[in-house]
């Protein structure tokens, strides 16, 4: 065949990609895109915008992007075009329409390693029914009359090996606690065990690939991670079968799925593997945030120390020794550290969505299919929602209002109006509320109780917290500990 008879075949395809190119052109010039760059072809602005920087802030790439463009913008990230969102505004309007105008959509790497049952990235009646499975099992009565409990002997077990003087990984220690409790609550796994220092050991090795660039090659994180996966799997699996077996009745995540779900096999691998994701990864770090942020703030260390030796005073009267929730009511200024803790931190950055309608905000065009990112640190850090945004200040969270109902604004007590709660998003928002919302400020609170209760604490050597984007300190934040008596 001649050169001439190959372009007369090829000719209609091409014409017809001519023709849909014009008709995207023309689309796109009649629809009212928000200002931005999109970068290079398929990257993107990718590589900038995971640029590693200090947690505490939006990044130099937002900041730029935010003062070029304003806080909604186009990029390309991901490989997508993506309406970026450091809006308040469109970041609730984005998650309360989860379902209706906007649906998860992670990126397929995630998905490939967390799994296509993850509770991360199922969207619709999938993700609602995973999700109630969850929130029975972490229902109020449960927390009150089972969690509260455990959480504290686990947060003990880890407090007691404390030595005088010592030096250690504060990261590493909130990540023991938190992976020993989840092993407890999700297999009744006891911490010490050789089958749950290897499967810790191996759970290291995952979360090294889920934060990794997704390259699926011998040696690479990535790879590595999807062994473990595999490994991790067949261990859970291992642990169905000898349930089902034996007519073995725990009472713990396993035993209640396999007793109140119909869930395939496969369902219920995904979903142990993701929740130990979730419940492990994300406290662990949130509780080291506090341990940093509270050794600069001693004023703070101060009146929670005051707050949880009140609670033990009371106890001592009735002869009770552990926590319960009643204590756990009364820790007001703990949960103002806690929210402080979790704005300034910002442990999840921002979400991935994708515009299910062409949808308009503001006077601006996201549409049908393009992807969006409402970024909650960018909210979080807003100075004109959060006065001094940068600043830990856990006294923002007391109500501290005038007669008059309106904000009090002084350097030494600075409140958050209600405006602002209402854009406070640490776990997300909508139908897509994390589901461990509650059980993660308990774990925070009841660690906090016993730390400030027994130890003082300074840093060993200068750490801080980075965002890459996850958020993570690179030295492990090393801290030296001193113990001190109760008055």
């Amino acid at each position: 065949m001649s050169n001439i008879e190959h372009i007369l075949l090829l000719l209609p395809s091409f014409l017809v990609l001519v023709l849909v190119l014009i008709l995207i052109k023309r689309k796109q010039r009649r629809l009212n895109l928000p200002p931005g760059n999109m970068g290079w072809p398929f990257i993107g602005e990718t590589i900038g915008y995971l640029k590693p920087f200090s947690a505490t802030s939006i990044g130099e790439f937002m900041s730029e992007h935010i003062s070029r463009y304003g806080k909604i913008y186009k990029s390309n990230l991901f490989g997508e075009p993506t309406i970026v969102s450091a809006d308040a505004g469109l970041n609730r309007f984005i998650l309360q329409n989860e379902g209706r105008l906007f649906e998860c959509s992670y990126p397929r790497s995630i998905g490939g390693i967390l799994g296509k049952w993850s509770m991360l990235v199922l969207v619709g009646d999938m993700h609602r029914d995973m999700r109630i499975i969850s929130l029975n099992f972490l229902s109020h009565a449960r927390l009150r009359t089972h969690l509260l409990k455990e959480v504290e002997k686990q947060t003990l077990l880890v407090l007691n090996l404390w030595k005088e003087n010592s030096v250690f990984s504060a990261q590493d220690e909130a990540k023991k606690f938190t992976f020993n409790l989840m092993a407890k609550h999700i297999m009744s796994m006891d911490p010490g065990h050789p089958e749950t220092e290897q499967l810790k050991r191996e759970y290291v090795t995952f979360m090294k690939g889920v934060v990794s660039a997704p390259l699926n090659f011998p040696g690479t994180p990535y790879r590595k991670a999807l062994q473990s996966r595999s490994t991790i799997l067949r261990f859970i699996e291992r642990k169905m079968e000898e349930r089902i077996r034996e007519s073995k009745e725990e009472d713990d995540l396993l035993g209640w799925v396999l007793k109140h779900s119909d869930l395939s096999t496969e369902q219920i691998l995904d979903l142990i593997l993701s929740l130990l994701f979730a419940g492990h990864e994300t406290s662990s770090v949130a509780i080291a945030l506090a341990i940093y942020f509270l050794q600069a703030c001693p004023r703070a260390v101060q009146q929670l120390k005051e707050e949880h030796l009140e609670i033990v005073r009371a106890k001592k009267q009735t002869g009770e020794v552990e926590l319960d929730w009643e204590d756990y009511k009364k820790m007001d200024f703990t949960q103002c550290v806690i929210s402080e803790t979790l704005r300034l931190g910002n442990v999840v950055r921002f979400l991935h969505r994708k515009a299910l309608k062409d949808v308009r905000y503001k006077g601006y065009d996201i549409p049908c299919g393009w992807k969006v990112l409402p970024v909650i640190s960018a909210v979080h850090l807003d100075p004109s929602l959060f006065e001094e945004p940068q600043q830990f200040n856990p006294w923002r969270w007391q109500q501290n209002n005038n007669n008059n109902g309106d904000r009090v604004s002084n350097s030494s007590w600075p409140s958050t109006s209600a405006t602002s709660s209402n854009y406070f998003m640490p776990f997300g928002g909508g139908p897509r509320l994390c589901a461990g919302s509650e059980l993660a400020k308990l774990e925070m609170a009841v660690f906090i109780h016993h730390l400030v209760l027994n130890f003082h604490w300074d840093l060993a050597d200068f750490d801080q917290a980075f965002a890459f984007p996850f958020v993570d300190f690179p030295k492990g934040l090393p801290i030296k500990v001193y113990h001190h008596t109760l008055k």
